[in-house]
């Protein structure tokens, strides 16, 4: 029993080695508030979240972090140098800002500088990603990666010389590393992760992710490990349709036993890069009528209480969102935590499973079986 004991205690710290503690902070929608500055950004960029799903286009609008509040923290270089990040799961490309850049977002943001690095490797390579605000660019080099005690060598990442617009001056993170697949990798970068898997640095070739809900500490990111804490509801398994995004097949979302939307089955991507659930225009509508929303998602917080889970049919096997988790509370107000967003595939409509899904389940992001795996929490 001692030894048994002592193996599970093992196995433990063996996995705390590669987990990324997710911090939350103020969203970059909260800080442009208290300056009295998101009327006038919402105005100059309108919101298009649809851009970052095109396939084959290296878009990244920034609004899509905009409500982001999970961070977590990697190193670059010899000796390390500290960069706070989105972990995005609806992206490929690792960049930073570097002491290249002249833009005034990055003037209050960690910036990296490979001259005091004794590991980097430059290229005359170039990296472009546009974005609703503009576009950063910049150069690409080669560095040890740390994330969460794993040096992963010779990494490929963007030094950012330009970013977009004054806005981004105010957001919580230095920059972004992507985990989806190297399809969509801006400039055929080679994604952090499969560089992991490549040399051997993770146990299985997957990783995994928990997103506390409301103030709640403890989030994070797992690479090569499943907690089974998490997981004693059951994992279910469910195949990609497509390896680009963590994209998976829906067959229907219901609201009280009915049908509500994507009643001939769409696609849905599993995003910790966006923060609420992207739906279809056509079927946002019929949502907010159904829940008695406003048009614009407002709702009374006192008919928030007695609103009924979605219900998200995939695989064969329902899994519900509660109204404590898409509904949004703030300063006493109430909304639905709902967007519209229209975007064309081959395989029909698309729906974006972000943090507002991701905080009722333990995901796992297989990349061995190139499956997710959804396993609810209490």
């Amino acid at each position: 029993m001692k030894l048994l004991l002592l193996l599970a205690l093992m196995g433990l710290a063996q996995g705390f080695q590669t987990r990324v503690p997710l911090k939350r902070m103020k969203s970059l929608r909260q800080r442009l508030q208290e300056q009295g500055l998101l009327e006038s950004y919402l105005k100059q960029h309108p919101y298009n979240l649809a851009a970052k799903y095109f396939p084959g286009i290296a878009v990244e609008p920034l609004e899509n972090y905009m409500d982001d509040e999970y961070f977590g923290t990697i190193s670059i270089g010899t000796p390390p140098q500290e960069f706070t990040v989105v972990f995005d799961t609806g992206s490929s490309n690792l960049w930073v800002p570097s002491v290249f850049c002249s833009s005034p977002a990055c003037s209050n943001h960690n910036r990296f500088n490979p001259a005091q690095s004794s590991t980097f490797l430059s290229t005359n390579d170039t990296l472009f990603i546009a974005y609703g605000t503009g576009s950063m660019t910049g150069v690409l080099g080669y560095d040890t990666v740390n994330v969460a005690g794993i040096n992963v060598r010779n990494q490929i990442f963007g030094l950012a010389e330009t970013e977009p617009g004054d806005f981004f001056y105010y957001t919580p993170f230095d920059g972004i590393l992507g985990l989806a697949f190297p399809s969509i990798a801006s400039s055929g970068a080679t994604p952090v992760f499969d560089n992991m898997m490549i040399e051997n640095l993770v146990d299985r070739h997957l990783f995994s992710v928990y997103l506390s809900r409301d103030s709640q500490g403890g989030s994070f990111v797992l690479f090569g490990a499943i907690d089974p804490y998490y997981v004693t509801q059951g994992i279910s398994w469910i195949p990609l349709s497509a390896e680009t995004y963590w994209q998976i097949t829906m067959e229907s979302v219901s609201v009280n036993g009915a049908p509500v939307a994507c009643s001939s089955g769409c696609q849905a991507i599993v995003d910790t890069g966006t923060t609420l659930l992207a739906v279809p225009v056509r079927a946002l509508r019929t949502l907010l009528r159904r829940l008695g929303a406003s048009p614009s998602g407002e709702i009374s917080c006192e008919a928030a209480r007695n609103l009924p889970d979605l219900i998200f049919h995939i695989r064969g096997k329902k899994f519900p969102v509660p109204p404590r988790a898409y509904v949004l509370r703030s300063n006493g107000y109430c909304t639905l935590g709902l967007q519209g967003m229209d975007v064309p595939t081959e395989e029909g409509e698309l729906w974006i499973l972000g943090d507002v899904f991701i905080r009722e389940y333990y995901v796992i992001f297989d990349r061995a079986n190139n499956k997710v795996g959804l396993s609810r929490l209490p």
